[in-house]
């Protein structure tokens, strides 16, 4: 097996820090109670560039660079009330003048 280079290591470390959500796309291990489409959080990425994870059904299993395939999810936004979530969409489309319309 050959092993990622610095750079490559420091690339994954900075596309996959702590708490980044992922989700298994494929995973070279018969073995794995882990299937496509399992989501985990990332604990750190080691330096042979396996990215580790805690895996929402209980495995710590890596994902081993060059095998193993991820990808990111991005995080879910939750609102408490519909207000919260016309204030969000107003501000992100730089509609802040309906917020005196909308709440």
């Amino acid at each position: 097996m050959k092993f990622p280079s610095k750079e490559t290591i420091a690339r994954l470390r900075a596309e996959y820090p702590a708490g980044t959500r992922i989700e298994l796309v494929s995973m070279d291990d018969p073995y794995s109670k882990l299937r496509p489409g399992d989501r985990g959080s990332v604990t750190g990425v080691d330096d042979t560039g396996t990215i580790f994870a805690k895996w929402d059904r209980g495995s710590g299993l890596g994902i081993v660079y060059g095998v193993d395939q991820i990808r990111r999810v991005e995080p879910e936004i939750r609102y408490e009330t519909g207000a919260d979530f016309f204030r969000d969409a107003a501000v992100s489309h730089g509609m802040e003048e309906a917020l005196g319309i909308c709440g």
